[in-house]
């Protein structure tokens, strides 16, 4: 299996929350014990995510703080009525990416359109592997890796 297209998902009654490794740029916004939710996402622990470890509500505002957009949820209930999309918002990241929150269109240099919705996370620093996309290089690069693991 190409290790590009993993997509593991993890549900509950309400909730599927969805998480593309490929995608992560281990920001640790969802474990970080200062900001993140380490009672649902713990990367030290097998699941990772323990989707009873919270409610829903607050999944699901954690998930929506995913800076590279590698999380993503979707209501089980299809028939529900709470929007998923958010109001178009851009914010700089200390040592980090440019998020742009909402739903937008990337246009490549060869003219090719992407839609992007929920958080997309643009490289700043020009280390990244996957432009104009953060992959999290910067991290590695600054040597902060060894602060963001301890967080």
């Amino acid at each position: 299996m190409d290790p590009k297209n993993i997509t593991k998902r993890y549900s509950n009654d309400d909730i599927t929350v969805v998480w593309k490794p490929s995608a992560c740029i281990h920001s640790t916004i969802c474990w970080n014990q200062t900001m993140g939710l380490p009672e649902v996402f713990n990367p030290r622990e097998r699941p990772w995510v323990k989707i009873n470890g919270a409610s829903s509500d607050r999944i699901i505002e954690q998930v929506q703080k995913c800076p590279s957009g590698a999380l993503t949820f979707y209501y089980n209930d299809a028939t529900s009525s709470e929007p998923v999309s958010i109001e178009t918002k851009v914010e700089v990241m200390p040592n980090g990416p440019l998020l742009v929150y909402g739903n937008i269109v990337v246009k490549d240099h060869h003219g090719v359109e992407s839609k992007k919705t929920k958080v997309t996370a643009f490289c700043r620093c020009g280390l990244s592997g996957n432009k104009p996309y953060c992959d999290g290089s910067h991290i590695r690069a600054t040597g902060l890796e060894n602060t963001a693991s301890e967080q």
